[in-house]
Order: structure tokens, then sequence, then C-alpha cells
């Protein structure tokens, strides 16, 4: 069974205020824990999965819906 998903709703921010609270939920969540960022800034399509590749954690799904971009990531 999955872990459970720690939300970081970052709407309405401009980066790098999203990638900046995704990096800090991933800081305090526990090992293995799953963290979905929603964010509408345009940059965040080029800035999280760089963000998740150069610290090291994994980048699960990614999409958009409505002009809202989603990222799971995991902590591993």
């Amino acid at each position: 069974m999955p872990a459970e998903e720690i939300l970081v709703d970052a709407r309405g921010h401009r980066c790098p205020v999203p990638t900046l609270r995704l990096r800090r939920a991933l800081e305090d969540a526990p090992a293995g824990a799953r963290v979905r960022l929603l964010a509408d800034d345009p940059l965040a399509r080029i800035d999280v999965p760089h963000f998740a590749a150069e610290a090291g954690f994994e980048l699960l799904e990614r999409g958009e819906e409505a002009g809202v971009l989603s990222f799971l990531v995991s902590k591993g």
C-alpha cells in the first residue's frame, strides 16, 4: 500500500516559491514519503523536475489539468 501523500498547494505563487515549499515538505517528511505539489506557475514545469534530480528525489508523476501543474515526488 503506497504511503499517504503530503499535499503542498503552491497555487498563486511564482517560482521559486513552489519549489522551496516542496523542498521544505520533503525535508520534513519521513523516509519513503510522497509529496504532491500543486502549482500554477509555468516555470514549475522546469524547476520542479530539475530540483528533484539535483536533490536526489524521484519524480513519480507529473500532470496538468485546467492550468494546474501536479507533481508527485518520492523521498525514497
